[in-house]
């Protein structure tokens, strides 16, 4: 009997960006309510959730992998920053941008590609770094499947060019909620992170999955909408209160302010068996 396909979701947003659910709950999620063995999370320009979101899943010993990733903003679209370790400056090209991933040994994945929209990749812009002789220049792979209204008319477009093109498929949920996880996906052979690092560089990853309702977009609209509100009045109160906290972005421990680099605290925090930490590993499985 052949063993299954991995499973993975890509493209996860957390507090700490535009997403409504903090790590806690998305690895609850994954662990108790999907079948995945690999998740990144990518906020938009920041990678200190994804990090903690390793280290919890380490620590707790859950069963999938969390790789640290960001949706970085360039000026030619949103590009998955995956496999990194440090934050990629935005708003650079997006030919400088995907030499900065693969300078940190990361993979560069455009985000909802082709549709015609400031924060996607156009097809004349891939087309050209594609051509260039120089590698490093290259993405690695398309985000084929996208569950959200950018991904839906455009999806068959951007099947048939990454096909064309011989570019890796994957497939994401673009989840802004722990819920909505999983809804899109890539298959793979194999099971683990480097599985799958291995798969997208070897092109042998198929995307999958089903189109958000137009219910979830809204009321995930809703909830991102109450969240704003909640960060103002947060980073608000901790600057006139001096109270050392701000904004909850979305991991233990996370409203103290000022930040240390987040690896460095994240390690720290585990040395010292800080309960809020230790907590917010210990309920994964119980949420």
């Amino acid at each position: 009997m052949t063993d299954r396909l991995g499973r993975a979701d890509l493209h996860i947003h957390t507090l700490a960006s535009d997403g409504t659910s903090g790590i806690v709950d998305i690895l609850a999620f994954v662990e108790n309510e999907t079948d995945l063995d690999v998740i990144a999370i990518t906020d938009h320009e920041r990678i200190d959730a994804a990090q903690a979101a390793r280290e919890i899943a380490r620590s707790d010993g859950l069963r999938f992998d969390v790789v640290v990733g960001e949706e970085v903003t360039t000026r030619g679209g949103h590009l998955l920053a995956l496999y990194i370790e440090e934050p990629i400056r935005p708003l650079r090209s997006l030919r400088w941008t995907i030499a900065a991933i693969h300078d940190q040994g990361g993979l560069a994945i455009p985000a909802h590609p082709l549709v015609p929209y400031p924060l996607c990749a156009q097809g004349w812009v891939l087309r050209r770094l594609l051509a260039d002789p120089d590698g490093r220049y290259h993405p690695d792979g398309l985000e084929t499947f996208n569950p959200t209204t950018l991904g839906r008319p455009w999806h068959g477009r951007v099947v048939d060019f990454a096909a064309r093109h011989e570019l890796a498929a994957v497939g994401n949920s673009d989840a802004h909620i722990a819920s909505a996880i999983g809804q899109g996906h890539t298959t793979f052979p194999g099971r683990t992170a480097d599985d799958l690092r291995q798969a997208i560089l070897e092109r042998r990853t198929h995307a999958h999955g089903q189109f958000h309702p137009a219910g979830l977009l809204l009321g995930t609209f809703a909830r991102q909408l109450r969240k704003y509100s909640r960060d103002a009045r947060d980073e608000l109160r901790g600057r006139l209160t001096r109270s050392g906290t701000g904004r909850d972005l979305g991991y233990p421990g996370a409203q103290r302010r000022p930040p240390q680099p987040e690896h460095e605290r994240i390690e720290a925090l585990f040395e010292r068996g800080e309960e809020a930490v230790l907590e917010g590993a210990a309920n994964v499985r119980d949420r």
